[in-house]
């Protein structure tokens, strides 16, 4: 991640007036809200609606685990005991957290909104873009006689169309706390705190990077999202650094370190870890605490950024391994704006202590890249659950104390991160499963006696039955109660390349010199995208993204050659039905081809959808290599590790939301974008005309 842009400025007087005085952060609340914990919340002046969101739930999955396990789910039983028990929500198309929380977020579709896949393709060049971000690039002066030069221009914002539909309540003056909201970077502020969540960026990067420390790297140098750093023991002490952000502000636009030293007393089997100035002592298996740690991005401590970094000591022989966590925004002094107000971060830190503030905190990449084993990352999975289940408290405590009521909306990740990472052991069709981890004893994590990997999804939604609890006993019986997910859950078995089959079918052609990748077990694979290899001149189709497939437009696309109108048509459906054809083993890959123009039903960003929407059968999905544009060497592998092994990347009707509320429902077809005129009828609060929600609860 770059620095943010308030950077440049000070950096420019800095450098003018060669001070050599450290930046001082700007100033933040040090007051908190203590843990009141009143019975119930006290009287309001506006109705309450609290909004439980936990990402990938799946209704299918809570029936089965309900029914399985109704000692272990007595909250959910008790909530769908109220009105009309687990439904399913309608999800969007595709079934991506971006696009079905923005549908949410806004109340529109995707063709209103304008956020279509993980990744939108560049028309320019067939390159991949960020899909909730837009980026235009700035310049930069030069400081003679210098390494440094100060970035001018340039900007950085949110790429959804559609206002957030807290800030319409706050137009009425209707508070809403929001806690951990996807998509919700840059933070778009309410009456009461608003938190961003999935696609916040880490301080070191986009997504963030972890590093593994060790005398024994692996031989490979591809990663998921993460680096291993190959060190040396000598005389006890391992040197080496802790790598933080690219310093913008040099003209080489170096990556910024501070030193990191490990003194190994081997008698003990415990070391010094030592950061900066920061000093903590660990033994093999142990997990640090968070510790501060700060980057110079001027000499002599002109200007400083401070962030944050978690340590695992994997192993101290007979190898050497620490894994060190991406460098987290430190909340207590946030270089860039994570919470709004401002000086929420640091107050709910005061609370809770240091908390994870990356986007997607579980380290899924570790674990694709076995930088981390399955345990492991469940322990990591659930120094998260429980950091969350702190921030619960401060959110309700803040919450019910309040007099004005109001909107709380908090979000949970566990039940989706872990899922895509640990699905395999409960699935022994999966490709990727291995009995043996699978018979693994989990009740260290599960706190269930004698449970194995292999139960680990009951595990996860019997997890969720206490958030709930928390939810329905601090709110009050006169509090609307919603539990909502954007989506559920399938296996991910089969990898199928969109772009292969568009080359194997003709509609893709590489150019004269270029052939499609060599096959991934190859280690002479050299990566082979749309943009660098297409011949445009012959070329009708490609794919970008996860559901993602665009005609080579003219007029449109930089290259184009496909007809506007009658042309372009009839090629749609010519591909819809062809790719609604495919089969592999004998069962279907694709559940529907949507035409974008007939599924979105308009909207004022339909010009930059993709043209078709592939929606995947259970047990499909593009591959990654496909959803960045390359050419792989196979339509169809198995899916054996280094990805997701459960999805939702599909159609949506494999993949529907989980929608319970404690108030009868008025419709029997609930769809996402109808939650949020809901919470606006909730409050009297008129829908904005571009939203296609219906009211699904009778107002009181």
């Amino acid at each position: 991640m770059n620095l943010p842009r308030w950077t440049a400025y000070v950096a420019l007087a800095v450098l003018a007036i060669l001070a050599a005085t450290a930046v001082p952060l700007r100033s933040r609340s040090s007051s908190a809200l203590r843990h009141m914990t009143p019975a119930v919340a006290v009287p309001a002046e506006a109705p309450r609606v609290v909004v439980l969101g936990i990402d990938g739930m799946d209704p299918d999955i809570l029936r089965d685990v309900m029914e399985r396990h109704p000692e272990g789910m007595t909250n959910f039983h008790r909530l769908a005991g109220m009105a009309d028990g687990v439904q399913e929500l309608g999800t969007s198309t595709p079934p991506q957290s971006p696009v079905a929380w923005s549908n949410f977020i806004t109340g529109r579709r995707a063709g209103g909104h304008g956020v279509f896949d993980f990744i939108h393709r560049d028309p320019a060049t067939g390159g991949i873009l960020p899909s909730t971000v837009k980026s235009e690039a700035g310049d930069s002066v030069s400081v003679p006689f210098t390494d440094y030069a100060v970035p001018t221009g340039g900007s950085s914002a949110s790429n959804r169309s559609g206002r957030a539909f807290w800030s319409l309540l706050e137009d009425e003056g209707i508070a809403a706390d929001l806690y951990r909201v996807p998509i919700n970077y840059p933070v778009e502020g309410s009456k009461g705190v608003s938190f961003p969540g999935m696609l916040t960026p880490a301080l070191d990067s986009a997504y963030g990077m972890y590093t593994v420390y060790t005398t024994d790297p692996p031989n490979r140098t591809e990663t998921s999202g993460g680096r291993f750093r190959a060190v040396r023991v000598r005389g006890g002490v391992v040197r080496d650094q802790l790598l933080g952000p690219v310093n913008s502000l040099r003209k080489d636009a170096a990556v910024t370190t501070v030193p990191l030293t490990i003194y190994i007393d081997e008698g003990t089997e415990s070391c010094i870890v030592e950061v900066g100035d920061e000093r903590i002592v660990m033994t093999a298996g142990q997990w640090s605490r968070f510790v501060p740690v700060t980057f110079s991005m001027l000499p002599m401590g002109a200007m400083d950024v401070g962030g944050m970094v978690r340590f695992k000591l994997k192993s101290l022989s007979p190898e050497f391994e620490l894994y060190a966590s991406p460098v987290n925004f430190d909340p207590t002094a946030p270089a860039d704006v994570i919470s709004a107000p401002e000086s929420a971060a640091t107050e709910l830190a005061d609370s809770i202590g240091r908390y994870f503030t990356q986007g997607m905190a579980e380290e899924v990449s570790a674990l694709k890249d076995l930088a981390f084993t399955d345990a492991e990352f469940m322990e990591q999975a659930d120094l998260v659950y429980r950091e969350r289940e702190r921030m619960l408290d401060f959110a309700l405590d803040r919450y019910t104390a309040s007099e004005e009521g109001g909107l709380l909306f908090f979000y949970v990740s566990s039940v989706d991160l872990a899922m895509h990472m640990m699905w395999r052991h409960s699935d022994v069709e999966h490709p990727f499963h291995d009995a043996g981890i699978a018979g693994q004893d989990s009740s260290w994590w599960s706190g269930r006696a004698e449970s194995t990997w292999r139960e680990v999804i009951d595990d996860l939604y019997l997890k969720m039955d206490p958030f709930l609890g928390k939810v329905l006993d601090r709110v009050g019986d006169d509090a609307t109660v919603i539990v909502m997910s954007d989506h559920g859950f399938a296996p991910y078995r089969r990898k199928f390349s969109l772009n292969t089959w568009l080359l194997e079918n003709g509609y893709l052609v590489l150019q004269a010199s270029r052939e499609r990748e060599k096959p991934e077990d190859d280690p002479s694979l050299v990566p082979v995208t749309v943009e660098s290899a297409v011949d445009w001149s012959r070329t009708k189709a490609y794919g970008i993204g996860f559901n993602g497939l665009y005609l080579n437009l003219k007029g449109r696309e930089a290259n184009g050659i496909v007809e506007p109108g009658a042309e372009a048509d009839l090629l749609l459906q010519e591909l819809k039905r062809d790719l609604e054809l495919i089969e592999d083993r004998g069962a279907r890959v694709v559940v529907a081809a949507d035409i974008a123009s007939e599924v979105y039903g308009g909207g004022e960003r339909l010009a930059e959808a993709p043209d078709i929407v592939v929606g995947y059968a259970s047990g499909y999905g593009n591959s990654d290599e496909a959803t960045q544009g390359r050419v792989t060497h196979s339509v169809f592998t198995d899916n054996l590790g280094g990805t997701f092994n459960g999805s939702h990347l599909m159609h949506p009707s494999e993949v529907g939301g989980v929608l319970l509320t404690n108030r009868p429902l008025l419709l029997e077809d609930p769809r996402l974008e109808d939650l949020t005129t809901t919470i606006l009828r909730a409050y009297g609060v008129e829908a904005d005309p571009q939203m296609v929600g219906r009211n699904l609860i009778q107002a009181d």
